[in-house]
């Protein structure tokens, strides 16, 4: 069912706040950061692009802008640069991040041009007062989350059509180089955002196909739900025992016949019964 009606050029980031008990989401290229709040709208508008966040405390985030992470304050709106993120190289912005689970910050760039820009992206990641690139030469990047104990990442290039997995160390460093989680090629379908279940299981809104699928730790394919928009992009569980599966889709690239049969795309949507989920963890500064 439609979550919430307001339109998203580029619905993304979708994460939910434990203590505030909302989900947010962001609209990339409309530059806005929006939530429901008392049973309204809010949103909060950017003079930047911005992607993605994690909770800090109960009114502040850890955003991902265009050009770097600052730390917002919901209710006051006051800003405060925490790292620069490709400051020097205007013609990248960020994309899909999550926290992980020992309190780090994951964050991928791209492109502004998406698949016109080949291999411009990269992942980095925040922990404890140091930013480090981890992964380089990635397209898109997207479907960052983390298996419930924190020994595994997930990480996609939507383009390549594989999510991929990485061993992480005590403090949630990559150990290794990447394996492949689950291949999509075959099947015609891009990996977009993603979050893990209680259960470790993958969920993973697939661009273009209308639906988040759901595949085990192991890779194996479990189940489809189907989203009501075809740019699906970014999954998230909230809600009462984090038991409702909320997906942002986008706009993006669409022209009037494309709009035409597909009249809900942009919006935010909900279904209960899945899940549950894992609380968002909270990011250490």
């Amino acid at each position: 069912m439609i979550f919430d009606t307001r339109v998203c050029e580029l619905g993304e980031g979708a994460f939910w706040h434990p203590l505030r008990r909302q989900v947010f989401w962001f609209d990339i290229l409309g530059k806005k950061l929006h939530s429901v709040e008392d049973g309204a709208p809010r949103t909060w508008s950017f003079v930047e692009l911005v992607s993605a966040a994690g909770w800090v405390s109960r009114d502040v985030l850890l955003i991902a802008g265009e050009r770097d992470l600052f730390l917002f304050d919901l209710e006051t709106e006051e800003i405060e640069t925490v790292a620069e993120l490709e400051a020097d190289d205007p013609g990248t912005r960020s994309n899909d991040g999550r926290a992980d689970r020992q309190g780090g910050f994951w964050i991928g760039t791209m492109g502004k041009r998406g698949g016109d820009d080949p291999r411009r992206g990269s992942i980095w990641r925040w922990y404890r007062g140091e930013m480090r690139r981890i992964f380089t030469e990635l397209t898109i990047p997207n479907s960052i989350c983390f298996a419930p104990d924190g020994t595994r990442a997930y990480f996609s290039d939507t383009v390549t059509q594989r999510i991929q997995t990485v061993a992480l160390d005590g403090d949630g460093w990559p150990v290794g180089q990447p394996e492949v989680f689950v291949d999509l090629s075959a099947e015609g379908l891009y990996p977009d955002g993603a979050v893990v279940d209680a259960d470790g299981n993958v969920w993973n809104a697939q661009w273009g196909a209308g639906r988040v699928a759901c595949y085990g730790p192991d890779g194996r394919f479990l189940k489809a739900v189907p989203i009501g928009a075809s740019q699906t992009s970014c999954p998230v569980f909230g809600g009462e025992g984090l038991a409702t599966l909320f997906c942002t889709t986008a706009r993006e690239g669409m022209d009037a016949a494309a709009l035409a049969a597909d009249p809900e795309a942009g919006k935010t949507f909900a279904v209960q019964g899945f899940g549950p989920g894992l609380p968002e963890p909270q990011v250490i500064l």
